[in-house]
């Protein structure tokens, strides 16, 4: 642009009018008076003035006088001169050698703003209900005044539906009523220019009589006639008003005939009285009519518009540069209605008045030019004009003979985001107009196709650039003068994005909070961050902290609430995501308290609601304090929805009520409202009796009736107590009584045992008794039973099972109520009333057992039956308590076990079976019986370096008990002997096996020394070795060693826990156990057979081994009886 702007300070240019002061200039007379004209040429133009068609010689008036380098007249009237004695038609002419600009016709005036005119005023006599006009009339302003009614304190006088100003300044009345009656209706006219208000004489309006006239229709008083026309200009305010009288006062309604009144352009003044439409076009046009109505009739008036237009430009005259022989033309194509006539000026004269010129025609409104001469540049001003105004405009034709520049400085670096449109200018001069054409990265080949824009201006528009498009553009400027040529380049950016947008946020106050804005964007571009709140910038507060990627706020206020926004932006591009943030905390305490509707036993509370906070109140708890018996503790009475703001409460009687309440929202209670005024309530007799009344006894020969008080709330009244009542059922017709105070129970002494009674609890106070109680039923105390269970008798069905039977005890000797049997063994089994018989699980085999049978109830147990001794037969012994090997050799191996911990019957034996086990299969499966009293056994004549496996279980006459097993390497000399794991062989790892053969030449000649000294009787120092250090096996030994691993069972899961017979068995081997006193029996449940289980903690050492210890019984489990 500045080359260009340079460019046209070299090249010869016919002026152009650049400013001018407006078509109506209205001065203001107190000021120096300017008219403006500027223009621009080359050579810089000269400026003359013509005044009202006739050259105006400033040289002959020294107070006007023309800037420097300019056309702007200045006339200082700062001397005293009248300002009007200026007035006329101005007109600016800028000319240079190659032609003449005119500006348009500049009307000067000077404001006005005359005096109102004396006159005295008679007061208006008016009647209530009929319709008034107060009359301004104020004097002609130029530009008119702005009208106002005020009275003498300078107040504005009150408007209405009713009373209302017309567009013409007057005070209309649809009916005036007694407070219309005043002495000061002053209207008031400011003129703008001279920035003066003058005021009119006050107006006076009394009333003859107050006595009102009979209502009516409405009527119009503006317009007067039933249809009127108007006539508005394009573009200009179109105002229409219509005012009505009538009692009542009617309303005003517009509507347009056959149309809708634009909504967007129109408006309703004083009380819809007025239609206001702006900028007013064709299509407002046509017939409006306003409606006023009220309850007696309506009437109606109709507007028809009429829109005119003064000219205005379509496509206004456009400067013409042409080379030599060349041919352009000039349109000059205005609208208006009626439709404007065109006339063309040359020079500032009238075309017709100027020498011919065979290269220029006239056509309406263009002009032709061909085969253009040097020398034949000039000015041309189009008027088009019709009778509501006209339109002035210059455009040159200049005749240059030029090559082709190229004004876009070279190598510029354009910039652009992917799929943005990019401008590359190759702005240019030259006559004739040069041709452009650009070329990319090199001259081969000319750009052209759909991915390319080429504009007049020579500018290259890519409408979606790409990467693709980066590089190197030439364009070219050639006309039949010379070419010229120019490089950009153009640089394509990833766009700027936000991958991870703030969200929105609802945080309590006081809490910190925190919005993420992760972006991307080009790596060549320096980005920027920028936080905005509410489209402004972040409050200078150190609680907002913004980094990289986030915004924190820490100690969140309400005032922090809003819409937060995060801008990433490059020097190319920018990218922004919006949340809001809500503060919300809990809702305001409820104030206002009031209460109303009093009753005996009600009240009517209100309150209004705290501040929400932004989260929406839920409900609202009333709570109650009883200054009378609980002050300054808090109860809660009653809830309601948020939506309310009313509660009817139900009180109690004798109760000094302070009401509070608290809102609860989503974030939690607000503090209480202030107490409500304390409200007491009468004293009056008990509404309700205590509860949970029960009679039952504690000893045998009382009776405890107890109840659960009532609350002071409950009382009603002074002087609570309970009146106690009780009868034996059946037996007594009286009810005996006493009554009690601060008690929740009563004993009633000398009762027979466990009969029932009838209860009652019932409340009374100083004020009367509660209602009447029901009665209910309690026993007197229980006493132990007297007879124990007869016909004991106990059926053996198997080692571990039994069955007890017995004959139940008589009613009467029970003393109470049966809660069942208890059998007393070595623990004790608990069986339901109705039952006679119960199985005995759990028993151990081959054992003596005694039992014995009571019943009890809820006193407790009666005696117990004659015990009842049984036996159990043998069953199948447990495992054996140990297996080992003990010693080993080249070719045998001992293994030694221990007798099982329950034998469960007599030993008969043991099983003994032993096999190979090979890494691939087991070897055939040998199996020895051996004699009950033998606890070792050596095998002989082994190979060596061979793997077993043994096994090992006891014998009764029952079977064969579980089996232990165990495994065991023979060695491959006397040195080397180990107890192998079944988890781990060592042998066959690939370490072992090269540390193996390093020593292998040592372990040669060790066989060597010992097969020798052994043929001689003496010892090898393998065993000295084990001489020294006793039994290997008892040595403590690594899980990498080859030695024998502990003896497990074949499924490698821990054994079964051991047991011995439990206290109260005899073993029949001979053990010298005895039976032990029966405990008493644990806490008691029914089993699904209706029996009891029960627990004993008692034990007692079982039959004695050669172990040297012997693991503890563990408690037996009562399974359900069947």
């Amino acid at each position: 642009m500045v080359l260009l702007l340079c460019l046209h300070a070299v090249l010869p240019q016919p002026p152009t009018i650049t400013h001018q002061s407006p078509k109506d200039y209205i001065i203001d007379p107190r000021e120096n008076i300017v008219i403006h004209c500027e223009a621009k040429g080359k050579p810089h133009p000269s400026f003359s003035w013509t005044r009202n068609g006739m050259h105006f010689d400033m040289d002959k008036d020294p107070k006007v006088l023309m800037k420097p380098h300019s056309g702007t007249l200045v006339m200082d009237i700062s001397g005293g001169e009248r300002a009007e004695a200026y007035e006329g038609v101005y007109q600016c002419s800028a000319h240079n050698e190659l032609g003449t600009a005119v500006s348009s016709s500049i009307v000067l005036r000077q404001s006005r703003s005359p005096l109102w005119s004396k006159e005295r005023i008679s007061p208006i006599i008016a009647q209530k209900g009929q319709s008034l006009i107060l009359h301004c009339r104020p004097p002609a302003g130029l530009p008119p005044p702005i009208i106002f009614w005020m009275d003498n304190n300078f107040q504005r006088l009150p408007q209405s539906r009713r009373v209302s100003q017309a567009l013409n300044g007057d005070l209309y009345f649809s009916n005036v009523q007694l407070e219309d009656s005043r002495s000061n209706y002053i209207c008031y006219a400011r003129f703008p220019h001279t920035q003066t208000i003058q005021q009119k004489q006050p107006i006076s309006v009394l009333f003859v009589s107050d006595k009102p006239v009979d209502e009516r229709a409405p009527v119009f008083m503006v317009p007067s006639e039933s249809v009127s026309s108007k006539m508005v200009l394009r573009g200009e305010i179109l105002e229409m008003e219509c005012i009505a009288d009538g009692l009542p006062t009617p309303a005003i309604s517009w509507v347009k005939r056959n149309s809708e009144i634009p909504s967007g352009r129109a408006s309703f003044l004083s009380f819809d009285k007025t239609l206001r439409i702006t900028d007013v076009s064709e299509a407002d046009a046509g017939e409006y009519r306003c409606i006023a109505n009220n309850r007696h009739g309506s009437v109606h008036h109709t507007i028809r518009v009429t829109v005119n237009a003064a000219p205005y430009w379509i496509s206004a005259p456009r400067n013409l540069v042409l080379a030599p022989k060349e041919m352009g033309i000039i349109t000059c194509r205005a609208a208006g209605h009626p439709k404007p006539s065109i006339h063309w000026l040359m020079n500032g004269l009238p075309i017709e008045n100027t020498p011919k010129d065979p290269s220029r025609s006239v056509e309406g409104d263009t002009l032709i030019f061909s085969e253009v001469q040097t020398g034949s540049s000039a000015v041309y001003q189009c008027n088009a004009s019709n009778q509501y105004g006209y339109l002035l405009s210059n455009a040159f034709v200049s005749v240059l003979a030029e090559p082709p520049r190229v004004l876009t400085p070279p190598n510029i670096v354009y910039q652009v985001i992917m799929n943005k449109p990019m401008l590359l200018e190759c702005v240019t001069f030259g006559s004739p107009v040069p041709t452009i054409t650009w070329f990319k990265d090199s001259r081969s080949s000319m750009l052209e196709g759909n991915a390319y824009v080429f504009h007049e201006n020579g500018t290259l528009e890519i409408d979606m650039s790409q990467p693709s498009n980066s590089g190197k553009y030439t364009c070219v400027a050639r006309n039949n003068l010379g070419i010229s040529e120019n490089h950009v380049y153009l640089e394509v950016k990833e766009p700027t994005r936000i991958l991870r947008p703030p969200e929105y946020r609802e945080v309590q106050r006081n809490r910190d909070v925190v919005f993420e804005c992760k972006a991307k964007h080009d790596p060549s571009l320096v980005p920027t961050m920028t936080w905005l709140k509410d489209d402004g910038e972040l409050p200078d507060d150190e609680r907002f902290r913004v980094d990289s990627d986030s915004l924190t706020i820490t100690d969140v206020t309400e005032s922090d609430a809003g819409t937060y926004t995060c801008i990433m932006n490059t020097t190319l591009d920018q990218d922004s995501a919006s949340a809001q943030l809500t503060v919300v905390e809990q809702p305001g305490a409820p104030t206002d308290l009031e209460l109303t509707d009093p009753g005996a036993r009600s009240i009517q509370l209100t309150w209004t609601p705290g501040e929400e906070h932004n989260s929406p109140i839920k409900k609202f708890l009333i709570q109650y304090e009883d200054a009378l018996h609980q002050s300054g503790v808090w109860h809660n009475l009653t809830e309601v929805p948020g939506t309310k703001t009313t509660a009817h409460l139900k009180l109690s009687p004798y109760v000094h009520y302070s009401f509070r309440v608290l809102a609860l929202n989503d974030v939690g209670f607000s503090h209480p409202s202030m107490p409500s005024h304390q409200y007491r309530t009468s004293p009056a007799a008990p509404d309700e009796n205590p509860t949970e009344v029960k009679g039952h006894g504690t000893e045998h020969n009382n009776l405890v009736i107890t109840w659960k008080p009532l609350m002071p709330l409950q009382a009603n009244g002074p002087g609570l107590q309970y009146k106690v009542m009780w009868r034996q059922q059946g037996i007594e017709k009286d009810w005996t009584s006493v009554s009690v105070a601060n008690v929740s129970k009563f004993v009633v002494s000398g009762t027979p045992t466990f009969v029932p009674y009838e209860v009652m609890v019932q409340a009374l106070n100083d004020y009367g008794l509660g209602p009447k109680p029901g009665a209910v039923i309690g026993y007197s105390g229980e006493d132990f039973p007297s007879a124990a269970p007869g016909d004991v008798r106990v059926l053996v069905l198997n080692s571990t099972l039994a069955e007890v039977r017995w004959s139940p005890v008589s009613p009467e000797s029970v003393r109470g109520r049966l809660q069942g049997y208890k059998v007393q063994l070595s623990s004790h089994h608990i069986f339901s009333p109705n039952k006679t018989s119960g199985k005995l699980p759990d028993l151990l085999p081959y054992s003596v057992y005694s039992l014995r049978v009571t019943a009890f109830n809820g006193r407790g147990e009666g005696p117990s039956s004659v015990p009842q001794r049984f036996e159990t037969p043998e069953g199948v012994p447990g495992v054996p308590s140990f297996f080992k090997v003990s010693a080993l050799d080249l070719d045998s191996l001992t293994l030694e076990w221990g007798p099982p911990h329950e034998r469960n019957g007599r030993l008969t034996g043991y099983t003994f079976k032993y096999q190979i086990d090979s890494k691939n299969d087991l070897g055939l499966l040998e199996e020895l019986d051996l004699p009950s009293n033998q606890s070792s056994f050596t095998l002989h004549n082994l190979p060596h370096s061979t793997r077993y496996k043994f096994y090992i279980s006891a014998r009764t006459q029952r079977g064969v008990g579980p089996t232990l097993t165990e495994e065991a390497v023979t060695v491959l000399d006397r040195g080397t002997m180990a107890l192998c794991s079944p988890q781990v062989d060592i042998a066959t790892q690939g370490w072992f096996i090269g540390l193996m053969s390093a020593i292998a030449l040592l372990i040669l000649i060790l066989l060597i020394i010992c097969f020798i000294k052994r043929n001689k009787g003496g010892k090898y120092p393998v065993k000295e070795k084990e001489d020294a250090h006793g039994d290997p096996e008892i040595q403590p030994m690594k899980e990498d060693d080859i030695t024998f691993g502990e003896y497990s069972d074949e499924d490698r899961k821990p054994l079964k826990g051991s047991r011995t017979p439990s206290s109260g068995t005899v073993k029949r081997d001979g053990s010298d156990d005895s039976l032990v006193d029966y405990g008493d029996s644990g806490d008691t449940q029914f089993n699904e057979d209706g029996s009891f289980i029960g627990q004993y903690s008692g034990r007692s050492d079982r039959d004695v081994t050669h172990d040297s210890s012997e693991p503890p019984s563990p408690v037996n489990a009562m399974n359900s009886f069947v």
